[in-house]
C-alpha cells in the first residue's frame, strides 16, 4: 500500500515538472525566435493580393469572388502600376508574350525605322484589295435572227464554253418554212420572172439562212423545218435566257456569254488615296488559290464616281487569263506603285515631308479620339504611355499624325491590344475604362470607350456570322421591351449563334478582342438566366447588349442595325441597346417609357 502511495507522489511530481516547463521555458523560446522579427507589417499584408473585374476596373477587393456588376469572375491586379493614369509599366515577360514591337516616328521623308519600312508607311506602294471580274466590254448576248419555237437546245447552263461556229440550239420556224416555200415557187417561173426568183433568195439571206442551206434547198426541192443556230463568237456562258419548248422571237435571247481569257482586276481605293493614283501605275497582286504566284498589270481606269456606301472609288487594271487559271469573283490583294504625279504630270510627294505617318496598326480608335502607346524612354522596365493623337488622312499602310507626337519617338505598332488591356486591368486609362482620368482634364471629359477598327481586314463570312447572332439578339431584346422575363430557350438561341462564330476567321489583336466580347456576351447571358426578375436581368441585358456593340462596331456586320440609348436608364447612368428598327422601343422600362431614347448609331 506504501509502495503504491510512493510511485502516486513520483507520478504527479513529473507531470508537474513538465507542464512548468511546458508553460514557462517553451514560450521564453518561442519569444527568442521571433525576437528579431519585425512585427510593424506581417506577411500576409506585405503579399496582399487585389482582385478586379476586367469588365468593371473600379471594382478591386482583397480576395476572389464576383464582380458586384456584372457578376464575371474577378482575376488578380498587377502591381507595380504605382505611375500616372495615363502610364502603364510591363515585365520583360509580358513584353515577349504580348509580341510588342516598336516603330519610331519619322517624317515621311525621313528614317521611319526597320519595322515601318516592313509595313511600307509612307512609301510608294498602296496596298489596297479587291476581286476580279469579266472585262464587260466581250459580254454579248447570243440571238436568234428568226422566230419560232426551240426543239433542241446544245447548251443549257452557266459556266459552258462555246465556241464560235458550234450548233447551239434548233429553231422550228413558221417564217422560215414560207419563205424556202416561196423560193420553190418562184424557181418554177424562174424562165418568166427571174428577179421572184432572187427576191426569194434574198429574204432567205436576210433570215440568216446560209448560202450552202439555200444551194441544198433548190437541189433537193425539200423543205428544212428545224433550222439549226450557230454561236457568232467563243466564249463562256453566263446565264442561259431560253428553255426547250419555249417560242422565241426574232431577236430573243438565247443566252449571255463573255471571254474570259481577259479579266479585270477592281481595287476598292479610298478617296484619301485617289490623288496617288494614276493611269499607268504598274500594279502586283495575287489571289489565295495561287499561292506564292503574283500577276503583274497595269492601271487603265480609274472610275470617276464614289461608291456612297463604301466611300471607295474602282481602280482596274487588265490581266490575261488565257490559261483561265483566275476566276471572277475571285478576291485579290495587291500593291499599286504609285507614282504620285502632280497635275502637269510631274513627280510630286502625296503628303508634305514634314508631317509624321504611324503604320495603321498603331492607332486605336475612341469615336472623336485616336490614341497610340508611346514607349517612355530611359524607364528602367518597359513602359507605354496612353498618348491622344489627331489623325489625318490615310497614306498606303499607315496615317498621317497631325499633332500628338513628335519625331524620334517609338510608337507600339504590333502588341498595342494587348497593352491596352493589361492597362484595364490595373484600372489605368485604357480602351474599355471611361472611369480613369488623364491629367490635366476635367472630370467631365474622362476617357472615352476605345473600339478598335478591324473593318478592313473582317471577311465578310465572319460580318454574316454577327448577323445572325443580332438576329438570336433580337427577340431577347423585345422580351425586355415586353417587360417579360426571358427563358432558357431565348438564351439557348443566343449561345447557338455565337457558337457557330467561326474565331478563326479573324486573326492576331482581332482574334482576341473577339474573344473578350464573346466571353462577356457569354458570361452575362448564363447570369441573366439566373435572375428572376426583369429588373435584374434588365442589367445584365445592357452589359450584353455593350459587348455585342462593342463587337459589331469593331468588326462591322451584315444588316442594317440602330444603336439606340436611354440616358435614364440605371438611374441616369444610361445604356445602349441594338435594334433593327429606327422607331425606339425601350427595352429598360417598356411601357414605362417606351419612346425614352434615341438613335445614337446607325451599323
Amino acid at each position: 500500500m506504501k509502495t503504491r502511495t510512493i510511485l502516486y507522489l513520483v507520478g504527479a511530481l513529473a507531470l508537474g515538472l513538465l507542464a512548468g516547463y511546458l508553460l514557462f521555458d517553451g514560450k521564453e523560446m518561442a519569444e527568442d525566435d521571433h525576437a528579431g522579427h519585425d512585427h510593424t507589417t506581417t506577411s500576409t499584408d506585405a503579399g496582399a493580393q487585389i482582385w478586379t473585374c476586367s469588365m468593371h476596373p473600379q471594382i478591386q477587393q482583397d480576395g476572389p469572388g464576383d464582380c458586384p456588376l456584372c457578376g464575371m469572375d474577378l482575376i488578380p491586379l498587377e502591381t507595380g502600376n504605382s505611375t500616372g493614369p495615363a502610364v502603364l509599366t510591363m515585365t520583360e515577360a509580358a513584353v515577349a508574350m504580348a509580341r510588342v514591337r516598336m516603330v519610331v516616328v519619322g517624317s515621311v521623308s525621313g528614317d521611319m525605322g526597320a519595322d515601318a519600312g516592313a509595313k511600307e508607311v509612307g512609301g510608294a506602294g498602296l496596298k489596297l484589295s479587291g476581286r476580279l471580274a469579266p472585262d464587260a466590254r466581250t459580254a454579248a448576248v447570243e440571238v436568234s435572227e428568226f422566230g419560232g419555237r426551240i426543239e433542241r437546245l446544245f447548251v443549257s447552263f452557266a459556266g459552258e464554253q462555246v465556241r464560235a461556229g458550234q450548233q447551239i440550239a434548233t429553231v422550228y420556224s413558221p417564217d422560215l418554212v414560207v419563205a424556202q416555200e416561196e423560193l420553190l415557187q418562184a424557181r418554177k417561173f424562174v424562165d418568166v420572172n427571174p428577179e421572184l426568183v432572187a427576191a426569194a433568195r434574198a429574204k432567205l439571206l436576210n433570215l440568216e439562212v446560209t448560202e450552202e442551206q439555200v444551194a441544198e434547198l433548190e437541189s433537193t426541192g425539200e423543205v428544212i423545218s428545224n433550222f439549226p443556230v450557230y454561236a457568232d463568237r467563243s466564249g463562256t456562258i453566263l446565264e442561259t435566257k431560253a428553255e426547250v419548248g419555249e417560242y422565241v422571237k426574232a431577236g430573243g435571247a438565247l443566252y449571255t456569254y463573255t471571254n474570259l481569257s481577259n479579266l479585270w482586276a477592281l481595287f476598292d481605293a479610298y478617296e484619301e488615296d485617289l490623288a496617288r493614283v494614276s493611269v499607268g501605275d504598274r500594279v502586283s497582286f495575287s489571289v489565295n488559290s495561287r499561292p506564292g504566284e503574283t500577276y503583274a498589270a497595269r492601271v487603265t481606269f480609274i472610275d470617276p464616281v464614289l461608291d456612297p456606301t463604301t466611300r471607295t472609288a474602282a481602280v482596274r487594271a487588265e490581266v490575261s487569263n488565257r490559261n483561265g487559271r483566275l476566276k471572277p469573283g475571285m478576291f485579290v490583294e495587291g500593291k499599286i506603285l504609285v507614282g504620285d504625279r502632280s497635275a502637269d504630270g510631274s513627280s510630286a510627294s502625296a503628303v508634305p515631308a514634314d508631317e509624321l505617318v504611324v503604320p495603321r496598326s498603331a492607332v486605336l480608335w475612341t469615336g472623336e479620339r485616336s490614341v497610340v502607346y508611346v514607349e517612355v524612354p530611359d524607364a528602367s522596365v518597359p513602359t507605354y504611355e496612353f498618348r491622344e493623337v489627331t489623325v489625318g488622312e490615310r497614306v498606303g499602310d499607315g496615317y498621317r499624325i497631325t499633332a500628338g507626337l513628335a519625331a524620334g519617338e517609338r510608337v507600339v505598332f504590333n502588341g498595342a491590344f494587348q497593352i491596352d488591356a493589361s492597362a484595364q486591368l490595373n484600372n489605368k486609362a485604357s480602351m474599355m475604362n471611361r472611369d480613369v482620368l488623364i491629367q490635366g482634364r476635367e472630370p467631365e471629359d474622362a476617357t472615352a470607350m476605345v473600339i478598335p477598327n478591324y473593318r478592313d481586314e473582317t471577311p465578310e463570312a465572319f460580318r454574316k456570322q454577327l448577323g445572325k447572332v443580332v438576329e438570336a439578339y433580337l427577340p431577347l431584346k423585345d422580351q425586355m421591351v415586353a417587360t417579360e422575363t426571358a427563358d432558357e430557350s431565348l438564351i439557348a438561341t443566343l449561345r447557338e449563334a455565337l457558337a457557330n462564330v467561326n474565331m478563326s476567321l479573324v486573326k492576331d489583336e482581332a482574334h482576341m478582342y473577339w474573344m473578350q466580347q464573346l466571353e462577356a456576351i457569354g458570361t452575362h447571358a448564363d447570369t441573366l438566366l439566373k435572375k428572376d426578375d426583369v429588373a435584374a436581368q434588365r442589367e445584365q441585358f445592357g452589359f450584353l447588349s455593350q459587348a455585342l456593340i462593342n463587337a459589331l462596331t469593331s468588326f462591322g456586320v451584315s444588316g442594317d442595325y440602330y444603336v439606340q440609348h436611354c440616358p435614364m436608364a440605371f438611374d441616369n447612368v444610361g445604356a445602349n441597346w441594338l435594334s433593327d428598327e429606327e422607331q425606339v422601343r425601350n427595352p429598360y422600362f417598356g411601357d414605362l417609357m417606351m419612346k425614352c431614347g434615341y438613335v445614337k448609331a446607325e451599323l
